[in-house]
């Protein structure tokens, strides 16, 4: 006799545990505690086994029934139901453990050696303040291509522009992750850039030739009375135009990495912006400011050229250039990048072969295979440059 609705309601508890059969091999067990169970008993590869199909009344007759009919067509399929079921939990747990937060968690440790720590930091931060909380605990098949761009728009109507473009750069850069190793089968940010609005491109301000001689006056007082200024921070400055590297670049240089004899500075690919070494050829005039800050700062034992005045043990802090533009009377004028700016359009407007100067500006390179093994590319023609550009100087 087949159950009822009213039967399954109306089974009540008895000393020893019970069952009433359904049919198809299914039944209700009743525990003297009074829960009721359901179970399916059937037998694969001649043994006999027992599926549980939940617990009654949460899942009722008819979806007891369900589950049995779904069990029986495993059976036909040749699979066993019992085994279908732990393997459906076991992906069920998997797909939560690898959730958004824990892919992006495991992507970012892997890659952090190849980052300086700030920007290290400054990814995870973006992703523990903007993603985390609002889809970090989905696993990550399922994040949908809508949720990742509600959560990036509300950044964008702040108007952070860039911050919204790096949050959907991360994004692309852990789904890709995640389906190399096997745990993604798409990436859902694939042209969510579409939908956000464009931003617009700042440019770092920068002076002309006309306000360029100006500055470079006002930088030679910078340790006089007038400015009171660090010497150090008025040589690295100067180096810093004569060398038209990037400002990092500079704070960072070791002595390592200064040969007098060859005249050249080699930065090594870990402290470039591309990941690949870099030669600056050093004029006359380079070479003989670090031949002073040498004097000056060559007592402190410090492995940077330019070490911070409060422990040589660190390099020159980030602040110092802009806080030396903003004494000056320059700040919103021009940037320490802005002097990549000045130099790059003076170089093209003498005549100079923009792929020489676009290589001393150690620009990326579209292969970077081939960068990595050609950072010295026209170095005739640099050291010929670089000098000219010294002595331009001079006489600006």
């Amino acid at each position: 006799m087949k159950l009822t609705n009213i039967r399954c309601k109306n089974l009540k508890a008895k000393d020893k545990a019970y069952k009433v059969a359904d049919g198809g091999g299914m039944f209700i067990q009743v525990m003297p505690t009074g829960q009721k169970y359901w179970r399916l008993k059937f037998r694969f590869l001649g043994k006999e086994k027992l599926l549980s199909l939940g617990v009654y009344p949460r899942t009722t007759l008819a979806e007891a029934r369900e589950k049995r009919e779904a069990a029986k067509k495993l059976l036909e399929q040749g699979k066993d139901p019992s085994e279908t079921k732990k393997l459906k939990k076991l992906e069920i747990v998997t797909n939560y453990a690898n959730n958004f937060e824990a892919l992006a968690r495991e992507w970012h440790s892997q890659n952090s050696h190849t980052w300086q720590p700030k920007h290290s930091r400054n990814i995870l931060q973006r992703l523990e303040t903007y993603l985390f909380p609002i889809f970090g605990y989905r696993p990550i098949k399922e994040v949908t291509p809508p949720e990742l761009l509600a959560a990036i728009r509300k950044v964008e109507e702040k108007g952070n522009h860039d911050l919204t473009k790096r949050l959907l750069q991360h994004s692309s850069k852990i789904f890709c992750y995640a389906i190399a190793t096997g745990r993604a089968e798409r990436d859902p940010t694939y042209g969510l850039g579409e939908a956000l609005k464009p931003a617009k491109t700042k440019h770092n301000p920068f002076l002309d030739e006309k306000q360029f001689p100006g500055f470079l006056k006002e930088l030679n007082k910078y340790d006089t009375p007038k400015y009171n200024g660090h010497t150090l921070t008025k040589l690295a400055f100067k180096l810093l135009i004569l060398t038209f590297v990037r400002s990092g670049e500079i704070r960072g240089a070791k002595w390592e990495e200064v040969d007098f004899d060859k005249a050249q500075w080699r930065i090594p690919a870990s402290r470039m912006k591309m990941k690949t070494p870099h030669i600056v050829p050093l004029a006359k005039q380079s070479l003989d400011i670090l031949k002073q800050v040498k004097k000056i700062s060559g007592h402190n034992y410090s492995n940077y050229v330019f070490p911070s005045n409060a422990n040589p043990r660190n390099c020159m802090s980030e602040n110092t250039f802009l806080r030396a533009i903003e004494i000056m009377g320059y700040k919103g004028k021009t940037t320490g990048h802005g002097f990549r700016s000045t130099a790059s359009t003076i170089l093209n407007e003498n005549q100079f072969n923009r792929d020489v100067i676009e290589r001393q500006l150690a620009h990326s390179e579209r292969d970077t295979v081939r960068a990595a093994y050609n950072y010295a590319d026209y170095l005739p023609e640099r050291i010929k440059m670089m000098q000219w550009w010294a002595d331009y100087l001079d006489k600006a």
